[in-house]
């Protein structure tokens, strides 16, 4: 353990969870403050466990995030429910204004066809290897395609699969479930992945 994860933990350690010496309604407003401080600053889905660390070990995590959600009314942000935590999200009529007021773009969320058909096959079928999706799409998968996917973080290296030479697989994240507004793979809809025999075999 380093010198900052040291000095993390102390802290962590002198942090009064319980708050016993505020009236009730002092402490859950505090509660709130920690909560909604901690998910403001991740860019990333916050767990369940994460935001437990900071109240106490009797407080209604899902009741305090209610609550800030209701004070978050008429915000142009939200906290919103995705992959098993939550997270700080703008709110939908406001994109047009940030993109314009700030040059911010998506283009880290536009897919090329042949990407988001791999990714689909990633979910419904993880984890998978690369010819395992090779099989699927009757060609083979470049691996520059799967980088990019990689590099948006969208999907990850997976268990070793069976076949000779136990090649890695790949399985989606947790960025994917965020991105795609999904609580868990659980809630994918019902898709069929259609691959087009006609195709001329070549690299995706």
């Amino acid at each position: 353990m380093n010198a900052a994860q040291q000095q993390a933990q102390d802290e962590l350690e002198w942090l009064d969870l319980e708050l016993a010496d505020l009236p009730a309604d002092l402490r859950w407003r505090e509660w709130m403050n920690r909560i909604e401080a901690v998910i403001f600053a991740s860019a990333l889905v916050v767990p369940r466990d994460v935001v437990q660390k900071v109240v106490g070990k009797d407080a209604s995590i899902d009741l305090l995030i209610e609550d800030i959600q209701a004070d978050l009314k008429g915000k142009p942000y939200e906290i919103v429910s995705v992959a098993g935590g939550w997270m700080f999200r703008t709110r939908t009529q406001y994109a047009t204004a940030i993109r314009m007021a700030a040059d911010i773009d998506d283009k880290q969320h536009d897919f090329t066809q042949d990407e988001m058909a791999v990714l689909c096959a990633v979910a419904y079928h993880q984890p998978i290897d690369r010819a395992g999706l090779a099989e699927l799409f009757g060609k083979e998968i470049n691996r520059d395609l799967l980088g990019r996917l990689r590099y948006k973080r969208l999907i990850g290296i997976g268990p070793k699969s069976p076949r000779p030479g136990a090649p890695h697989t790949f399985v989606t994240t947790l960025e994917f479930l965020a991105t795609f507004d999904l609580q868990s793979l659980r809630d994918l809809p019902e898709l069929d992945i259609a691959v087009d025999e006609n195709s001329e075999r070549g690299t995706v």
